[in-house]
């Protein structure tokens, strides 16, 4: 068996959670673990994609909310929806209070059903909500939260996808990566993250100016000053994504018996959104 190198995980990575045109070269389990632990990375680019725009928006002049719009709908483009499509069948799934075996076929069709379609509308009206609010507060306060919910989105699949939760099927990119990545290596990713969104909390806080002053994009007059919950505050944010990921994981596992690649969009949005509602609410 041929070794695995850290590029097939990157492949497996953005070729499954991106729209980008990456080959992916291996389709096996260890693949599937390099690709999972490098998910937050992906995160990453997303995000930092996402807030490229919001701020190009917020420099040509449109409000926060249009700057918000524009951010929440990079994410979903370039995953061509999967995440939302995700959330939407599990919600159909959680939603039809049927067995398992029921509830696991009700996902797979192709069709939204009221429970999805309803779930979606409230989760993207929240975050667009809570991304007009944090780029209204603060251009940098605006980026570094999509950029940081996007990776803690990443950082839910990483951890869904660790040893001891099963796979709901036998077939589908969830029994591909269900239980492949080994908890030791989660928990170090988690952290990495977590000290990278502190990081660039504390680097991006005293950079807090309202969006009028967007087209400097620079320190006020007075110099930036930096306050230790600049570092807190984005930090707490993946803490509090990961907790509310961490629920929906094992209700679903306790209703489907294990994870589905649907399982995993919803993981992901529901990560994101808690992101974003948390930095809202710790302003």
């Amino acid at each position: 068996m041929s070794t695995t190198s850290p590029l097939d995980g990157l492949r497996f990575a953005f070729g499954t959670l991106t729209v980008f045109p990456v080959r992916v070269t291996r389709w096996d389990r260890p693949a599937a673990r390099g690709g999972m632990l490098a998910a937050p990375l992906v995160g990453l680019v997303v995000g930092g994609c996402a807030a490229g725009l919001g701020l190009l928006m917020l420099r040509l002049g449109a409000s926060p909310l249009l700057a918000a719009v524009a951010s929440a709908a990079v994410p979903a483009v370039l995953t061509r929806g999967l995440h939302l499509d995700g959330l939407a069948d599990t919600a159909d799934g959680l939603g039809s209070g049927k067995p398992a075996e029921d509830a696991l076929r009700i996902m797979k069709q192709s069709d939204i059903g009221p429970f999805g379609v309803l779930t979606l509308v409230l989760v993207l009206l929240v975050q667009v909500a809570a991304l007009a609010q944090l780029y209204d507060e603060s251009w940098a306060l605006g980026a570094v939260a999509v950029v940081v919910s996007a990776a803690a989105a990443r950082l839910a699949l990483t951890l869904a996808a660790r040893a001891g939760v099963p796979a709901a099927r036998p077939e589908g990119l969830g029994a591909a990566v269900a239980g492949v990545v080994p908890v030791r290596g989660a928990v170090l990713v988690a952290a990495a993250v977590v000290l990278a969104a502190a990081g660039a909390g504390a680097y991006f806080g005293p950079y807090d100016v309202g969006v009028g002053a967007v087209a400097v994009i620079g320190p006020v007059e007075a110099g930036p000053v930096l306050e230790p919950y600049d570092a807190v505050r984005p930090a707490l944010a993946v803490l509090a994504a990961l907790a509310a990921a961490e629920l929906l994981l094992r209700h679903c596992t306790r209703r489907f018996g294990g994870v589905t690649g649907d399982v995993f969009g919803g993981l992901a949005e529901t990560a994101a959104t808690t992101a974003l509602v948390a930095l809202a609410l710790l302003g």
